[in-house]
């Protein structure tokens, strides 16, 4: 598979950024149950933009066009994070993402086992994804939020890697990436959700946007690690 950098580090490291608070009210109750939902509806619109996308063969956009694309909605979606059309800008932020992943997703359903590696790598990203919403809400669970400079250099560190590894077409250094990419984006997944559980994260379009983020990367780095893998390469 071709190098790709990392489009999403920024949105975590914002999250990473606020502070949080020990009181559990209904408030942050409200704010979980709320982020769930409108990440069920994000993530069930972008996997049908990539889907459409990879049905038509559009060509991907670019780098360039990528990564200006991504960081101006993730902009303009802070910017209007307590007005109704932050609603909107999630949705063009996600659709965006979901357009950028379509080309990938049809560079491996042309290949003989690409169909198996993309279920493998959903169920895989839902099951790490579950297994760490149950984590967080543990009271033994790790505290993430001490993490919170670590995560943030960890992303920014992986984000540089990957735009290295594309620009010099490195190899091992993407698949050292993506493997670095897992770990922080699960990191990030039990960081982000304790934040919500504890109070300190009370919107929950920007707690939205940094669960998608994490699962997209999540989700395209064990894709990205099967494709190397598995012996076949998009």
């Amino acid at each position: 598979m071709k190098t790709q950098a990392s489009t999403a580090p920024l949105a975590s490291t914002a999250a990473i950024a606020r502070g949080h608070s020990q009181a559990v009210d209904g408030d942050a109750l409200n704010v979980l149950r709320n982020t769930y939902r409108l990440l069920a509806m994000t993530l069930f619109f972008s996997a049908g933009v990539a889907a459409l996308t990879a049905a038509l063969k559009l060509p991907h956009p670019g780098l360039l066009l990528t990564l200006g694309g991504y960081f101006g909605l993730l902009f303009l979606t802070s910017h209007l994070r307590n007005s109704a059309w932050g609603l909107v800008s999630v949705f063009a932020l996600t659709g965006f993402m979901g357009y950028t992943l379509g080309p990938l997703l049809a560079a491996y359903l042309s290949l003989a086992n690409g169909p198996a590696m993309i279920v493998t790598a959903m169920g895989a990203t839902g099951a790490i994804f579950a297994g760490l919403s149950w984590y967080a809400r543990q009271d033994n669970a790790i505290d993430m939020m001490r993490f919170g400079t670590f995560l943030t250099v960890g992303i920014i560190t992986a984000f540089c890697l990957a735009l290295a590894a594309y620009f010099f077409a490195m190899p091992a250094l993407s698949a050292a990436v993506s493997g670095l990419f897992i770990l922080l984006m699960s990191g990030l997944l039990l960081y982000q959700t304790q934040a919500i559980i504890n109070g300190g994260e009370r919107n929950y379009i920007m707690a939205t946007v940094t669960l998608f983020v994490a699962l997209f990367n999540l989700f395209t780095s064990l894709l990205h690690l099967l494709g190397i893998f598995g012996g076949d390469e998009a």
